[in-house]
This record gives C-alpha cells, structure tokens and sequence, in this order.
C-alpha cells in the first residue's frame, strides 16, 4: 500500500520546491492507470462534461454526474489525492447548499477535498466548507462555469486591472484556507507573481512554467478527444488515432471472416459434436 499524497504533502512540496504533477480522470481505469503511474494529484474535473458526456460546455454538468465520475475514479487510487470539481450552480444558491454538495463528493465520491472556481465573491461557501473540515483547491483565471458571462476562452488577466484583480483574490483565498490554486489560461509573468506571492501551490494550466504544478485533461494529452485541443496543450501520445487503426482492422477482419481465429474460438469433443448433428444415439 503506497502512501496517499495529501493536501499536508502539497504544501510541503512547494516548500521543498518540488513541483506538483496532476492530471484528470473520470473513470476506474483511467484512475488506476494515472495512479500507478506516480501522479500526485488527480482531479476529477467537470471538464467531463466536454470529454466524456459530450456537452457543448461544463454548465451542463449536475452534481449526480460528478458524484458517479468522482466514485469510480477514487475506487483505482490509492496513492494520489483525488480532488472533485463542484459543479455548475452546486455552490451559488446559498452555504447551506454549497456545504452538503462539498460533503457528498467526500462522503459519497471518496474524494480528499473539492475545487471551486472564482474569488472573493465565493469567499463565505469556501470558509464555510473548509469550516466542515473539507479541504478546497481554488481556481482563478479562465473558469470555464463562467465561460457566458466571460464570452469565450480568452486569456484572463491581460491588463492591469484585470491582473490586479486575480492578485486580490490569489490572497484572499489563500487567506480562506484553500490549500491549493489552480491558475488557468494567465500570462506566465503573472502566474510567476502570484505563485511568488502565496505560501500555498499554485497549479497551473496554459499559465507557463513558474507555477508550482501543473495539470493537463488526461484526454488532451494522450489524444484521445478528438475536439480541438487548446493551444497550451503538449500531445505525449495520439491514443484516439491508434483507437480508430485498431477499430477499422477489427471491423474488416470481422467482415471478411479473419476474426475469431482459432486462438480466439472454444471446440468440443469430436465425438459430441457428432451426436448432436445426429450421427450417433
């Protein structure tokens, strides 16, 4: 039994100067396979709203949804923390609200704590979960639950106004209580601030090298959704590619009747087989 990377394990990290690795998953293989691999986190992002349930983008995702993918996912990991996304309008309609869906993804996901987009205007359902003894990860920059009132993936944070106002709120959720920020799609100068600026890691995604970790969607970096990647995005492997090859043999094997082969096929006894085409009594 390896022992499990916790919210503790991600500070000291960026103490030691250490970086951070994770990656998403949303089902039991994809889970065991990033774990045995040695990936220190795990999110369970509401970007499966895109990569798996085919949505046009991640509002559509309820709190069921997560709740399964977040289950599945923890039941391959042993060894890295599994952080779950709270959906869209799972922490907007009152602390009460933004507490009991925080504790449904650790009692029923078995995930080690949550990730909530946005600053200070989510400043009292961060306190109030972490008060609940859950830990959060935030995320500042492009948040993708935000993607109407933004009006598109653009890179956040271009001006000084702008920039000053993730600096703001970097703090304020640092002073919270979240472990954690994920930084996503900012100037690399300004992720290289922040992260200077915090005592806690800052993971980040499309925001350069100087953050003390980094995250990718499993499912852009191994090739295997076929929609258009982002531009920050580093393919290691063309999974989807090698999927279709392996398909179209299958297919054609199938119809020209080289599949099952012998290795692949069961026989009985010749004398039984004769009995049964009436040749014996």
């Amino acid at each position: 039994m390896h022992k499990r990377v916790t919210t503790a394990a991600f500070r000291k990290m960026k103490q030691d100067k250490q970086k951070i690795s994770m990656l998403t998953a949303y089902d039991y293989p994809t889970g065991k396979i990033l774990d045995a691999s040695g990936v220190d986190g795990i999110l369970v992002g509401d970007s499966l709203g895109m990569v798996v349930l085919g949505y046009e983008d991640t509002t559509r995702v309820t709190m069921e949804d997560m709740v399964h993918h977040i289950k599945a996912v923890s039941r391959g990991v042993e060894r890295a923390l599994v952080v779950g996304d709270m959906p869209f309008l799972s922490y907007h309609m009152g602390i009460e609200q933004s507490v009991r869906n925080a504790g449904r993804i650790i009692q029923e996901g078995r995930a080690q704590a949550v990730k909530l987009e946005g600053g200070q205007e989510i400043l009292d359902d961060i306190s109030a979960i972490i008060k609940a003894g859950i830990p959060v990860m935030g995320h500042l920059g492009l948040t993708p639950q935000s993607i109407h009132n933004i009006g598109g993936y653009f890179i956040q944070g271009k001006t000084v106004e702008q920039a000053q106002k993730l600096i703001q709120d970097a703090k304020a959720l640092e002073d919270a209580g979240v472990f954690a920020l994920v930084l996503e799609c900012i100037p690399a100068e300004l992720a290289d601030l922040i992260s200077s600026q915090l005592s806690i890691p800052t993971i980040g995604i499309g925001a350069g090298k100087g953050c003390d970790g980094q995250i990718l969607v499993t499912h852009d970096l191994l090739g295997i959704y076929q929609g258009k990647s982002p531009s920050f995005v580093k393919r290691y492997a063309e999974i989807g590619i090698t999927m279709e090859k392996a398909v179209s043999q299958y297919i054609q094997e199938v119809k020209q009747g080289f599949f099952p082969g012998e290795n692949q096929s069961f026989h009985m006894d010749a004398e039984i087989v004769e009995k049964l085409y009436g040749g014996g009594n």
